[in-house]
């Protein structure tokens, strides 16, 4: 009888466990309601470390830096870079008026998404151009790539 129960309890273990993945994994009806165009929704483009570098050689995009003062500090920035008060709240103001610029977000590096909530800010904000570089800083630099010192504060 032991047994029996030992194989019940199992069972449903799995039974339960297999209902809460299922129930977690699968999309509640608000997020399937959800607009198809919504900023959360949105996939941001990733470009490489070499896409970028001939971005701010052509001056085709606007490149935001989304670091804090000590990342720039010990890494500088990419050259031309706008660097982002904030990368949850930086005002709109620092970006370019036209809303079909290209916009590119870098931070520290693959493991850091400061500049993911940035770049998702901007397309809240409307614009339709926007991409990290998600090597970052530390990428750019490991490929060979110029930095600017950090400007002082």
């Amino acid at each position: 009888m032991f047994i029996r129960i030992a194989k019940f309890t199992v069972a449903s273990a799995l039974c339960v466990t297999s209902a809460v993945a299922c129930h977690t994994a699968s999309p509640s009806s608000t997020e399937r309601a959800a607009p198809a165009g919504a900023a959360e929704e949105k996939k941001i483009a990733e470009v490489t470390v070499g896409e970028v570098e001939r971005l701010v050689k052509d001056r085709s995009a606007t490149i935001l830096d989304a670091n804090d003062s000590d990342t720039r500090k010990e890494y500088g920035v990419v050259p031309g870079a706008v660097l982002l008060a904030s990368h949850q709240d930086y005002p709109l103001t620092v970006l370019p008026a036209a809303k079909t610029d290209k916009l590119v977000f870098y931070c520290g590096g693959t493991q850091c998404r400061a500049s993911d909530k940035a770049a998702l800010r901007a397309a809240s904000a409307g614009y339709s151009d926007v991409s990290v570089m998600r090597a970052g800083i530390r990428g750019w630099k490991e490929a060979g790539q110029a930095t600017s010192p950090a400007p002082q504060s």
